[in-house]
């Protein structure tokens, strides 16, 4: 439901759009919530548990009451409020809700103010326009291409006067009827009108043409804009209330964007940027020397290797994205290879298999240098990355990535005894320092995970399981495995598959091609969750949304698109080789 109110032309509909993003998050947003209640709807993602693990601490330092609920989805999103929204006015919504009409779909009462946080690209239309009801946090982005309200939306007085000119053609017909030497005069106005609402009618095609163009090349693709806990960071900075952890916890928000392919190398540079002055004037605010010694952020050049710091060289080689495809380590001549990049960097097999922690000390100290010393030879010419690292005490050492996956693999780790709810609580409780046991915890879980893909990965490639249906690829497991019953674990697998099948490939298109993965998640009731996976060569825009739900109505498919990742949907499995055929003809 989106309020048509008339608006004039020219510099006020540029007004108009800009009213309904929120740039002075201080007094606009947070100086509206002192004293209220709050509801604070947060999605099942890394970045919006550590945006909401930020606000937790402003809302405790201003002894505000507010109640945190997680969601996996739309419907979870609708049951929230509708449980919660008694005595509610103020409603925060972090990465979801931005892209989908709110009013519409939550038919809130008008006093209910709904504050949106989202990262998910691109913004539904009505919540940009929705007349202060949604207000959206943060900068309005002209690159994004926005469509002018104008564009979108036309003026109720003009549907109106085509109600009039049907009202005024009636009456005319009735004096007609009584004759008289007036007749001809009325009938000739009678034309004028008709053909003035002719024009008004083609008009009016016209410009519902030109706005489903725009609104197709709108929402033609799906994307990710900036870390909802970096906005949040940036908050608590210009209230003066943020501090190293705050910090730290944007910084994760931000590496899992890079990590799971939410946002290019590009971007998350820009970000890490952004972030670097933060971090200076943070770790030199402590003016007690043993404080300022016992926690440090630092920026400095990482490799893109899981959990190295916490596993064996070798099995961090083996089991990350990066080497593993580009050496192809899942065959033969990649170990060959493998082995002979250790041997060039002086790095004897038997400490390769240790711990990195029990690594001869001076291995351990050159190992990086010698990684980016022989990085080019062996075609990893990304291996490098900028990053930040925690440092706490004398032994604690962890990357953002370390944070990332170890949370990652707590909140895929849903089983019949351990809900969605228990693995939200224990990923956020894993950002905090106290709280070690459980990162570490979530660490062992994230290596057998990422085992489990390489694995299947390993398998699937040995077996040709992706095939080719002309515009795009497609993988269809036949068991269920639990890690591949979650989004983030399927999606993570759909990766390392597509990178390994582009790197063995003798096809030249296949870095232009998508892949869609289909796994079962409950093979009694016949469901299973399909996923979609941009091309190599552009990683961060998917397309997959719109295609999807055009693909389910054309061919009959029962899907659901509960998601607030819409490349995610569940479908009957009955139905996977119809959908798949529909698809290949919509991208034909």
């Amino acid at each position: 439901m989106c309020l048509r109110v008339q608006v004039q032309f020219g510099p006020l509909t540029e007004y108009r759009a800009a009213t309904m993003f929120v740039e002075d998050l201080r007094t606009q947003f947070y100086q509206r919530l002192i004293g209220k209640r709050i509801l604070v709807i947060v999605n099942y993602d890394i970045d919006a548990i550590c945006a909401s693990k930020i606000l937790q601490a402003l809302f405790k330092y201003d002894n505000m009451l507010y109640s945190i609920v997680p969601i996996m989805g739309i419907m979870g999103m609708v049951r929230a409020f509708n449980e919660n929204k008694d005595d509610v006015k103020f409603v925060l919504l972090v990465n979801c809700g931005g892209c989908i009409d709110l009013v519409d779909l939550l038919q809130p009462e008008p006093d209910v103010v709904f504050f949106v946080c989202d990262s998910h690209r691109p913004y539904d239309i009505c919540n940009v326009y929705s007349d202060q009801q949604i207000c959206i946090l943060g900068e309005m982005n002209p690159d994004e291409g926005i469509p002018d309200f104008d564009t979108c939306f036309q003026d109720s007085e003009d549907e109106d006067d085509d109600d009039d000119d049907d009202a005024v053609d009636n009456s005319d017909e009735d004096d007609e009827e009584g004759g008289g030497g007036a007749g001809a005069s009325r009938e000739r106005n009678r034309i004028e009108r008709i053909e003035r609402q002719l024009l008004k009618r083609r008009q009016r095609r016209e410009w519902e043409e030109k706005r489903n163009q725009k609104l197709f090349d709108y929402t033609q693709f799906s994307y990710y804009g900036s870390s909802s806990a970096l906005n949040i960071f940036e908050l608590a900075w210009h209230l003066s209330k943020d501090s190293i952890d705050l910090l730290w916890w944007a910084i994760v928000g931000v590496t899992e964007q890079l990590l799971l392919g939410k946002i290019d190398s590009a971007a998350y540079t820009f970000f890490t940027e952004k972030m670097r002055p933060h971090v200076s004037r943070l770790t030199n605010k402590a003016t007690d020397q043993a404080i300022q010694t016992s926690v440090k952020i630092l920026f400095e050049n990482d490799l893109h290797l899981a959990l190295y710091r916490h596993w064996s060289v070798l099995d961090s080689l083996k089991y990350s994205i990066y080497p593993a495809c580009k050496m192809k380590l899942w065959t033969y001549k990649g170990e060959k290879v493998m082995h002979e990049l250790l041997v060039d960097m002086g790095l004897p097999l038997v400490q390769a298999k240790q711990t990195f922690n029990a690594m001869d000390l001076v291995l351990r100290k050159e190992f990086h240098d010698k990684m980016e010393k022989f990085a080019d030879k062996f075609h990893l010419p990304e291996i490098v990355y900028g990053s930040f690292v925690l440092q706490y005490g004398y032994r604690n050492k962890y990357s953002a990535a370390d944070y990332v996956y170890s949370m990652l693999a707590i909140l895929e780790s849903v089983k019949k005894d351990r809900t969605p709810e228990t693995c939200f609580l224990q990923s956020m409780d894993a950002l905090s320092r106290s709280n070690k046991e459980i990162l570490d915890e979530g660490i062992e879980i994230c290596k057998t995970l990422l085992s489990t893909i390489f694995k299947q990965v390993q398998s699937s490639l040995e077996m040709h399981a992706v095939y080719s249906a002309g515009p795009f690829l497609y993988f269809i497991l036949q068991e269920e495995i639990p890690f591949f019953t979650c989004p983030y674990g399927l999606i993570m697998l759909a990766r390392f598959l597509l990178n390994g099948h582009v790197a063995v490939s003798r096809n030249r298109r296949a870095r232009e091609l998508p892949l869609i993965a289909v796994a079962p998640i409950d093979l009694a009731r016949g469901v299973s969750l399909l996923v979609g996976i941009p091309p190599v060569c552009e990683e961060s825009k998917s397309l997959f949304g719109k295609a999807f739900d055009q693909a389910a109505k054309k061919s009959g498919s029962t899907i659901s698109q509960d998601f607030f990742e819409t490349s995610v949907i569940q479908i009957r499995q009955s139905d996977c080789t119809k959908f798949l055929d529909a698809m290949t003809v919509l991208l034909s």
